[in-house]
C-alpha cells in the first residue's frame, strides 16, 4: 500500500511533496479454547449474548487453518448495504468443538457445518472488542479431516475508506453516481466477510458478484461467467485466486470505463476509471505494461495470474493498494492529462505504478507472517520504486530524488518515540502505525545500503532466490538475510560475510548511527553512537564508504565496534564519509573536519557529487539540534548554496533554512523573521532569476523551477510577484481558457489566491475541472491564501466531502497549519472535529498521524505545549490517547523550544554580520 504523505498523492509536485510543504508554508497459540488461568487477573471475554467467549486472545488460534473461501457478494447501491454468504473450506490442526475467526459490524443470520457425517447448525458468539466470532459445534471437529461452514451476512456499505466502502463521483452535468470498493490492509477485510483476517492465514477465493445490469463488477481474477438472475440481476463468476492473504482480496461494483493492453510476457493490463476521465489514463497503461514486463523479467518469476488491473477510485485513504491481480489507486494516483498534468505529476504516477506492481511479488506472492515485518512489504516495495524506473524511464531522473526518502524517515527516526524497521504490534491501531516512514523510507534506505554494500548484481542474485523460495509462503526477517547470505565474494575479505548479523543492527533497533570522524595526519579516528542521546549500548555494523581528496575511488569498510582507526596511504586535505549518502547513518566531522568541507564547497563544491552536498547539509543541520556543532558554522556552509544548481541539494537547503523561519511565525518576531527570510531568498536570488516562465528542461530542471518560483512569490520577491499577478490576471481574463506553463501554475495559483475575486475564481475551476493534478494545484494554493474566512471554511467543506473530497481533508488540514494565517485555525478545528477524524480515517492511521504531527510540529512555546498536552490527554485509548504521533509530537516541540532557546541568539548575531548580503524586503 503507497501512503499518502502530504501533497504527493494528492498529484501536486509529487516528488518534492515535503519539502513543497516547507516552502508553503512548515515543519515528523495453542490449541483449543484459551481462557485465563487462575492467578491472572485477566478479565473474562463476554460475547454480545452474555455467554463467555471461549478465546481471549487478539490473535488467532492455530488450531484451524482456512483452505478456499467461496464468496458470494450482493451490494446494493441504493440502500448503500450488502448481503452474502461465505463458504470457508477448513483444515483442522488440532482436534477442537470451536472456531474463531474474524467479523466486524456484521449482522450474521446462519452458520452451518458441513461436515462428512452432514450439516449441523453452529451456534454462533460474537465479541466486538476483538471484532471475533466464534462457531461453536457440538461434536469435535478431528485433526487431519476437512470441513466447511457456511455463513450468511449482512451489513452497511461502510462510510469510511475501509473495508467495502462507498464512493461516489459528480459527473460535468452534475450528476451523483455511487460505486462500491474495497479496502482491506490492514485488518478490513472482516467488516466485509467472515474470514481469518491474519496474513499467515493463507487460501484460495472464488468469488461472485451480484450487481444490476448498468454496473461492472470487477475482482482479483478474470470473470469466468454471467448468470441472470431473477428479478433482472446479475450474478458475476470469477475465476479462482491464486493462494493468498485475506488483505489482498477485491471487488469493485461501479459504472467504470476501460481501456486495455497486453504485456510481452501475455498478461492482460486494464486500466478502469469514470468515464469522463478515461482520456487520462494512457500514461498509466504504458507504464503498468512497462513495469509489469520489468518485473518479470528482474524477479526471473512470472507473473503468476492472467490479468492486472488498474482501477481509479474516487474516494481513496492511501496512495494505493497492491491488491493482488486490481491494485487500486487514487485518480490523482493514476490519472495524467500530458497538456495540464507537470512532470512532477508524472514521476509520482509511475512511482505509485512501479510501488504497487513490486508489491505483486514482495508481499503478494511472499507475504510477511505478521504486521511486525511489514517492512518486508513496504520497505521493498519503495525501493524497488527506484531501481525499477531508473531502468524503465530513465528521463524521469528518480534517483535525483531517492535521497530524500531517507530524510524523511531519519526526520521520524531521530525521535526516541521512534521504533524498529521490525517491531512488535497486536492491535489493530498499532498495526495501522506500522504503515509509517520508518516502514516505508528507512526500509527502502537500508536495502539500498545492503545492495551498495553486497553489489546490485550479487543483491539481485539473492532476491531472486528469496522470491523462488517463499513463494505463496510468509516469511520472517531472517528468511530475507539468510538468502542474502553468500552471494557476495566481493571486497569484504574478513570473516565470512554474516548478512543477518549486520541487518540486525539495522531493524531491530531504532534510530540510526551518527559516526564521528577525526582526521589526525594520516589516521582516521571513528566512533559510532545512537544520533540522539549517548545514554545506550546500541552498536551497528555500519558499511562505510569514503572517499578523499587525493583519490575519487570509494573505499570501504565495515564499522562493527564503538571505536577503530582508518590508515590513509597519504594526509589529505577533506575526507567525505557516507558516499553519495548510500548509507542510513550520519556523519559528524570532529576537530578540523568540517571547516575543510566548508572550504571545499566554498571553492570547489562540484569536486562532490550533487547527493554528497545534499547529506552535508542535512547533517551538519541536525548535528545542531543535537549540540555537537553551532548554528553558525552550519549557516556558514550554507553561503556556497548561491552556487548551487542541483535540485537535491538547492531543496535540501531549503528543507533545513525554511523551518527556521517558520518556528519564528509562531512568535512575536517579526525583524529576525523577515531577517532569515532576505537571507535565504538572497542566497537562491541568482538561480531564481535565471529560471524561465516555461516548460523547457529535463525533470529535474523543471522541478526545480516550479519549486524555486514558489518560494519566490510566497517569499513576496517582487520580480516574482510581478509576472505571476500579469499571468493570473490573463488567465482570469480568459475565463481559465488560457494555457499556462505547467511547471508556473503553482506560482502563480498562489499568487491569484491571495485576494478574494481571486480565490472564487480559482475555487469554481476547482469545483469543474476533471484534471486531478491541476485541481490539486488549486487547492493548494486556495489552502495557502492569507484569507482566514475562506480557509476556514475549505476544512469545513473538505470534512463535508461533497465539493471538496474528505480523502483531501489530511491535505488541506496540514496546508492551513503551515499557513502563518491559518496555523491556529488548523488547530481548532483538529481538536473540534478529531472524534469525527478519527471515526472517518481510522484510529493509528497515516492520515490522523500526518494531520497531528503536520498541525503541531512548529510549533515553539510553553504556551502551546501546554495546550497540545491538555488536549491530548484529556483522549482515552479509544479516542487515539496511545498513539504514537501524539509522543513524536510531544517530542518535537519540546525539540523546537530548546532548539529556539539555544539558537536564537546566534543566528541573530550571524544574520547581523552578514547584513551586507541579506535584502531587506517587506516581507
Amino acid at each position: 500500500m503507497l501512503q499518502v504523505r502530504g501533497f504527493p498523492a494528492a498529484g501536486i509536485i509529487m516528488v518534492a511533496a515535503p519539502l513543497l510543504l516547507l516552502l508553503l508554508v512548515p515543519f515528523a497459540p495453542s490449541s483449543g479454547a484459551q481462557l485465563p488461568t487462575q492467578g491472572q487477573a485477566k478479565e473474562l471475554p463476554i460475547a454480545t449474548n452474555g455467554q463467555i467467549f471461549p478465546w481471549d486472545r487478539m490473535r488467532l488460534p492455530k488450531t484451524i487453518s482456512p483452505l478456499h473461501y467461496d464468496l458470494t457478494i450482493h451490494p446494493n447501491l441504493t440502500t448503500l448495504n450488502f448481503t452474502g454468504v461465505v463458504r470457508i473450506q477448513l483444515d483442522v490442526l488440532e482436534d477442537t468443538s470451536t472456531i474463531i475467526l474474524h467479523a466486524k459490524q456484521m449482522q450474521i443470520s446462519g452458520a452451518l457445518l458441513l461436515a462428512p457425517d452432514g450439516v449441523k447448525p453452529l451456534q454462533v458468539l460474537e465479541y466486538p472488542r476483538f471484532h471475533q466470532l466464534s462457531l461453536l459445534s457440538d461434536s469435535v471437529l478431528t485433526k487431519g479431516r476437512k470441513y466447511e461452514v457456511q455463513l450468511v451476512f449482512a451489513a452497511n456499505l461502510s462510510d469510511s475508506f475501509h473495508g467495502f466502502y462507498k464512493s461516489s463521483y459528480r459527473t460535468s452535468t452534475g450528476e451523483v453516481r455511487v460505486l462500491a470498493s474495497t479496502q482491506f490492509e490492514a485488518t478490513f477485510a472482516r467488516g466485509a466477510f467472515p474470514c481469518f483476517d491474519e496474513p499467515a492465514f493463507k487460501a484460495n477465493f472464488t468469488v461472485r458478484i451480484i450487481r444490476e445490469p448498468r454496473h461492472i463488477a470487477v475482482s482479483n481474477m478474470p470473470k469466468v461467467k454471467t448468470v441472470e438472475l431473477p428479478g433482472g440481476l446479475l450474478e458475476d463468476h470469477f475465476d479462482t485466486t491464486v493462494k493468498m492473504s485475506t488483505y489482498l482480496l477485491a471487488y469493485i461494483v461501479s459504472d467504470f470505463q476501460s481501456v486495455s493492453k497486453t504485456t510481452q510476457h501475455g498478461v492482460k493490463i486494464t486500466v478502469y476509471a469514470v468515464r469522463e476521465k478515461i482520456d487520462q489514463t494512457a500514461f498509466a497503461l504504458d507504464a503498468a505494461v512497462k513495469l509489469l514486463d520489468f518485473y518479470d523479467d528482474y524477479f526471473d518469476i512470472p507473473y503468476p495470474l492472467p490479468k492486472q488491473d488498474l482501477a481509479a477510485i474516487p474516494d481513496f485513504q492511501s496512495g494505493a493498494m497492491e491488491n493482488w491481480g486490481l491494485t487500486t489507486y487514487r485518480e490523482t494516483g493514476l490519472l495524467f492529462d500530458p497538456e495540464k498534468s507537470s512532470v512532477s505529476d508524472k514521476q509520482g504516477i509511475a512511482k505509485v505504478i512501479a510501488h504497487e506492481l513490486a508489491h505483486q511479488w514482495f508481499g503478494n506472492l511472499v507475504t510477511m507472517e505478521w504486521w511486525n515485518d511489514l517492512w518486508l512489504n513496504e520497505g521493498f516495495a519503495k525501493f524497488m520504486e527506484f531501481i525499477s524506473l531508473d531502468i524503465t524511464y530513465p528521463e524521469l531522473h528518480v534517483d535525483d530524488f531517492f535521497l530524500g526518502k531517507c530524510f524523511e524517515a531519519m526526520e521520524v527516526d531521530s525521535l526516541s518515540s521512534s521504533h524498529p524497521v521490525s517491531t512488535p504490534v497486536e492491535n489493530p491501531t498499532q498495526i495501522q502505525e506500522m504503515f509509517d516512514d520508518v516502514s516505508y523510507d528507512k526500509g527502502a534506505c537500508i536495502l539500498n545500503m545492503l545492495r551498495d554494500f553486497l553489489t546490485p548484481e550479487a543483491f539481485e542474485i539473492g532476491i531472486i532466490r528469496y522470491l523462488k523460495r517463499y513463494s505463496y509462503q510468509n516469511t520472517v526477517n531472517s528468511h530475507l538475510w539468510d538468502s542474502l547470505t553468500n552471494v557476495s565474494d566481493k571486497w569484504y575479505s574478513g570473516d565470512e560475510l554474516d548478512v543477518k548479523a549486520i541487518m540486525d543492527t539495522w531493524t531491530l533497533q531504532e534510530g540510526f548511527p551518527l559516526v564521528t570522524v577525526e582526521v589526525r595526519g594520516r589516521e582516521v579516528w571513528l566512533s559510532q553512537e545512537l544520533s540522539v542521546c549517548e545514554s545506550t549500548d546500541f552498536l551497528w555494523q555500519i558499511p562505510l564508504t569514503y572517499m578523499t581528496s587525493a583519490s575519487n575511488t570509494i573505499h570501504r569498510f565495515l564499522l562493527k565496534t564503538k571505536r577503530d582507526v582508518l590508515y590513509l596511504p597519504e594526509e589529505v586535505d577533506w575526507v567525505k564519509f557516507n558516499v553519495d549518502m548510500s548509507g542510513y547513518y550520519m556523519v559528524h566531522y570532529a576537530g578540523e573536519g568540517w571547516n575543510s568541507i566548508i572550504r571545499l564547497l566554498q571553492h570547489n563544491h562540484t569536486a562532490l557529487t550533487s547527493n554528497d552536498r545534499a547529506s552535508l547539509i542535512h547533517d551538519i543541520f541536525q548535528l545542531v539540534s543535537i549540540g555537537k556543532v553551532r548554528l553558525d558554522t552550519a549557516l556558514e556552509l550554507s553561503l556556497y548554496l548561491s552556487r548551487e544548481t542541483e535540485v537535491m541539494a538547492v531543496t535540501q537547503g531549503f528543507g533545513e533554512l525554511v523551518p527556521l523561519y517558520k518556528l519564528m511565525e509562531k512568535r512575536d518576531m517579526a525583524a529576525l523573521e523577515n531577517q532569515m527570510k532576505g537571507y535565504i531568498v538572497d542566497l537562491f536570488r541568482e538561480l531564481i532569476d535565471r529560471q524561465k516562465w516555461t516548460d523547457s528542461g529535463s525533470v529535474s530542471e523543471r522541478v526545480l523551477r516550479s519549486y524555486l518560483l514558489l518560494f519566490a512569490c510566497v517569499r513576496n520577491y517582487a520580480p516574482c510577484v510581478t509576472k505571476a499577478t500579469q499571468l493570473f490576471n490573463k488567465w482570469k481574463d480568459s475565463d481559465g481558457n488560457m494555457s499556462l506553463p505547467v511547471d508556473i501554475t503553482m506560482a502563480v495559483f498562489v499568487i491569484g489566491a491571495r485576494t478574494p475575486e481571486g480565490w472564487d475564481f480559482l475555487f469554481e475551476k476547482y469545483r469543474h475541472s476533471l484534471q486531478m493534478s491541476v485541481k490539486s494545484r488549486m487547492k493548494v494554493a486556495m489552502a495557502v491564501s492569507p484569507l482566514q474566512d475562506k480557509l476556514k471554511w475549505m476544512m469545513e467543506q473538505s470534512l463535508h466531502g461533497e465539493v471538496m473530497k474528505t480523502q483531501d481533508l489530511p491535505d488541506v488540514v496540514v496546508s492551513v497549519s503551515k499557513n502563518p494565517r491559518g496555523y491556529k485555525l488548523a488547530w481548532d478545528f483538529l481538536r473540534t472535529h478529531w472524534h469525527t477524524l478519527i471515526k472517518k480515517f481510522d484510529l493509528g492511521s497515516h492520515s490522523v498521524s500526518y494531520m497531528v504531527t503536520g498541525v503541531t510540529n512548529q510549533y515553539s512555546t510553553r504556551e502551546m505545549m501546554d495546550e497540545v498536552r491538555n488536549f491530548f490527554s484529556s483522549l482515552t485509548e479509544e479516542t487515539g490517547s496511545e498513539m504514537r504521533c501524539i509522543q513524536q509530537t510531544y517530542e518535537t516541540i519540546e525539540d523546537n523550544i530548546r532548539w529556539m532557546d539555544t539558537n536564537l541568539p546566534l543566528l541573530q548575531a550571524w544574520l547581523n554580520k552578514h547584513s551586507h548580503r541579506a535584502v531587506h524586503e517587506d516581507l
